[in-house]
């Protein structure tokens, strides 16, 4: 796929969670569908720390310096230690929202840069900017299914209504 496809893609995907996580009501924003899952807060919160600090940095960095060591990640333990279930769920929203137009202006703006260079993962070999571009737009698509599916076990918890008649889900 070309990269500007990928870029458009990703401009697409901004428009989608904006559309698909606004007017969440406080309890839909908070509502786990078992322990140990993500509430919508908590899937925002991480699309804004990889957004920042996985995807754009790590593509930047492979661009730049495909030499020098990637920034470090750790999406997991975010979670508890930068407290995404206590955050701000709308500033959370727009700072994701505003950080994703940052990287589209970025990425953008890249047309002569090296998009052939890969950084020599210690663990997996080379990763190309293609792939990191690429798995970008993946992770959004991830996400977009998570969220969906969230919306639905939401709606499934909170009615008496059989939802087979939408067909089978």
């Amino acid at each position: 796929m070309e990269r500007h496809q990928l870029f458009d893609q990703l401009e697409r995907h901004a428009q989608v969670f904006r559309a698909l996580l606004a007017d969440l009501s406080p309890a839909e924003i908070t509502w786990k569908q078992a322990p140990g899952k993500w509430c919508p807060l908590e899937v925002v919160c991480h699309l804004y720390d990889e957004e920042c600090e996985d995807f754009r940095a790590r593509v930047r960095s492979t661009l730049e310096t495909p030499n020098a060591p990637w920034p470090k990640i750790d999406p997991a333990a975010w979670v508890a230690e930068r407290k995404y279930a206590e955050q701000d769920f709308g500033a959370k929203l727009n700072g994701f929202l505003e950080e994703r137009q940052r990287s589209l202006d970025w990425l953008r703006a890249q047309d002569h840069a090296p998009w052939t260079n890969a950084y020599i993962h210690p663990k997996v070999g080379p990763v190309s900017c293609e792939l990191l571009l690429t798995n970008w737009v993946a992770h959004d698509l991830h996400h977009i299914r998570q969220l969906i599916n969230l919306r639905y076990a939401y709606l499934q918890a909170n009615t008496t209504v059989p939802l087979d008649y939408a067909g089978t889900w």
